[in-house]
């Protein structure tokens, strides 16, 4: 069944701090941006609205980024940055209010915040899920010429905009349903390139998640702090939205294969990144687009699908415009509509029709499930 999830998008982000207006086509975008400070900045745009719905990506996490001020910020992402706790919340709310905001005035845009939202969304494509994530054919189809929606489901990257655990309570409200406690590190573990285990913090922000029955995102913590969660977390959904193999890509972002096999073994679901420099780690943004061959994804997904030992826990989490543009991809693919072609290119390598499935969409379903409610 034709339906493609991707886990990571930075969509508000993008909006806020490069004025990217998602309504557009991504080649329209770009031909604006050309030469811009935007495109210098942030690659060449790789999504739009337009280019999902044609390519039949039809649900999407979308993140609350935020990232500490450095010597590396740029006047353009600056007032999304922060060096308090304070200006990490504000941040944080500023985005969240943008998906809402985006929700209100754009007609083709679902915000997922309960199983109905969910079963309606499938529903406006013809669609149904099982509790497994395998798509049917809704009971009644869908209005013939309809433009299909994109549904968009919170996922916060980098707790620093939650001021205490327990306000997480509210972030939930408001319809978060995913949390990754690190990006770089922060108050409440470790994180890329800043080794170290959970906070006393970070401890206590894990059993709110637990209670709050939400999805952990390992992807950015690091290595000690993925372990120990791994262990102390009580909660039952576990993912890693958008991190490759490390044994693929050797550096502290990626996942060392105990820590693939200890999501796995809670049921959880891992996202391969679609940026060149994480599928060969030889590739610099000196090197040519066409360097790197949609070969490379399927390595990643291949990966982990034979060390776990089954197709029930790879996925897809492009991080699309995510500080990498359509020159940071591999060679066969320029927007959201082309990442069917991975699903074609697991059918030529021998994977089944079903295994296909689960990686484009059904695992990532089955775990937005499980943390809907309602």
């Amino acid at each position: 069944m034709d339906f493609i999830v991707d886990a990571h998008l930075d969509i508000a982000y993008n909006a806020l701090c490069f004025n990217r207006d998602y309504r557009r086509g991504a080649l329209r975008t770009r031909a604006l941006e050309a030469g811009s400070a935007q495109q210098k900045e942030n690659g060449q745009t790789i999504v739009g609205l337009p280019d999902m719905i044609r390519g039949r990506v039809g649900l999407t996490f979308g993140t609350i980024f935020v990232g500490p001020k450095d010597s590396h910020t740029s006047p353009l992402t600056a007032p999304l940055s922060y060096t308090t706790v304070p200006e990490a919340h504000a941040s944080g709310v500023r985005q969240l209010d943008w998906y809402h905001h985006w929700q209100d005035r754009e007609e083709h845009i679902r915000l997922i915040k309960s199983k109905s939202d969910l079963k309606n969304h499938l529903a406006e494509w013809g669609l149904q899920a099982s509790p497994s994530g395998a798509l049917s054919a809704a009971a009644k189809p869908r209005v013939p010429g309809s433009i299909h929606p994109v549904g968009v489901m919170l996922l916060m990257e980098s707790a620093d905009p939650v001021r205490e655990p327990r306000e997480l309570e509210w972030w939930h409200e408001r319809g978060v349903r995913a949390i990754g406690p690190a990006w770089s590190g922060t108050r409440y573990c470790g994180g890329t390139r800043v080794p170290g285990g959970l906070t006393d913090l970070g401890r206590e922000l894990l059993e709110v998640v637990a209670q709050l029955n939400m999805i952990l995102d390992l992807s950015h913590m690091a290595e000690k702090s993925s372990r120990e969660s791994l262990e102390r977390f009580q909660g039952k959904l576990i993912m890693a939205s958008h991190s490759n193999p490390q044994k693929i890509t050797p550096t502290d972002r990626h996942l060392p294969d105990d820590v693939i096999m200890g999501i796995a073994e809670r049921g959880g679901v891992i996202g391969t990144v679609l940026f060149n420099r994480f599928l060969n780690v030889k590739w610099t943004k000196a090197d040519r687009k066409q360097d790197v061959k949609l070969d490379a994804v399927i390595r990643c997904i291949d990966y982990v699908c034979q060390l776990t030992g089954s197709s029930d826990h790879a996925a897809l989490g492009s991080d699309f415009d995510g500080g990498l543009g359509a020159e940071s991809i591999p060679a066969e693919l320029d927007t959201s509509r082309d990442l069917g072609k991975i699903g074609a290119e697991l059918l030529r390598r021998g994977y089944t029709r079903a295994d296909v499935d689960k990686v484009l969409h059904g695992n990532w379903l089955r775990l937005m499930q499980q943390a809907l409610t309602g």
